[in-house]
């Protein structure tokens, strides 16, 4: 089918606009990898924007690994970011269901809580969950931690999964029920891997979330000599610790190990992540 002059030109607009926005996200990128294979030398040298001096100082990733202690960080973000989307996981998904395929007097008010708590903003909770956590002795505790992440994700997570259970047959779960299986039974071999599509979005939206968030991190892992950072809140520290001298390719060699595993999840899922919102935005 032949566009129109009109159709034409809107259609360029769009691509140009489409191209200037993969330039404006890919670029910080690339210059941020490519600024980890620098010294200081070429920093201060007015070479920051240029193309790295050969040889490619690749040590400088070695350099973070050992001296700042990033593998004990890096290991740090992986349990905690694991462990809170597992749980955050199955809290949202159980309670999901209940309000999807149970509605009792209320559910719909509950429901309407879990989606409003989206629209609060963190800092207004930061105060009152420390001294909760302090209370609890859970600050400075990757525990801690973990089941915070993992409350803050149950309102998205609960608030996608519940149109998903919404639209399944309820006829799957009578034949179940005739089959002899009890409601748990049910929700964990019948409804849960059909939920699959919705899980893995909220997963990996979760994921995307919890590695990259600083400032709960940063309230409640608050004890220097412990050290039990995760990665935003240890390259933070990282540029602390240098003090009057920033060692500039550390620095980004830092946050280039922080984004490789976010790339890469993202890379891999892309069109599980575009599905999963468009499967459940339809349903």
């Amino acid at each position: 089918m032949k566009l129109t002059k009109k159709e034409s030109f809107v259609t360029w607009i769009v691509r140009l606009l489409l191209l200037v926005w993969t330039v404006a996200v890919v670029y910080p990128l690339v210059w941020t990898l490519l600024s980890s294979l620098k010294d200081n030398k070429q920093f201060y040298g007015n070479k920051p924007w240029a193309l790295p001096d050969f040889p490619l100082i690749w040590s400088n990733f070695s350099y973070v690994w050992t001296e700042y202690k990033f593998a004990g960080y890096f290991f740090n973000s992986v349990t905690v970011t694991l462990a809170s989307t597992a749980l955050a996981l199955l809290l949202s998904a159980m309670t999901a269901y209940v309000i999807a395929r149970f509605p009792f007097k209320g559910s719909n008010f509950l429901y309407f809580i879990y989606v409003s708590a989206m629209m609060i903003p963190l800092i207004l909770s930061l105060i009152p969950l420390f001294f909760l956590l302090d209370s609890l002795h859970l600050t400075n505790n990757i525990l801690g931690l973990i089941l915070v992440y993992s409350a803050g994700a149950l309102p998205f997570g609960i608030f996608v999964l519940v149109s998903f259970y919404k639209s399944l047959p309820k006829e799957m779960e009578e034949a179940a029920a005739i089959d002899g299986s009890s409601e748990a039974g049910t929700f964990f071999r019948i409804m849960l891997p059909l939920s699959r599509p919705g899980l893995i979005t909220v997963a990996i939206m979760n994921i995307l979330t919890i590695w990259n968030e600083y400032i709960l991190g940063t309230i409640i892992m608050n004890d220097p000599m412990q050290k039990i950072y995760t990665l935003p809140v240890a390259i933070a520290v990282m540029q602390g610790e240098m003090q009057y001298r920033t060692e500039w390719g550390p620095l980004f060699a830092a946050l280039v190990i922080s984004m490789i595993p976010i790339i890469i999840l993202y890379s891999v899922f892309q069109k599980q992540i575009t599905g999963g919102i468009t499967a459940g935005a339809v349903k």
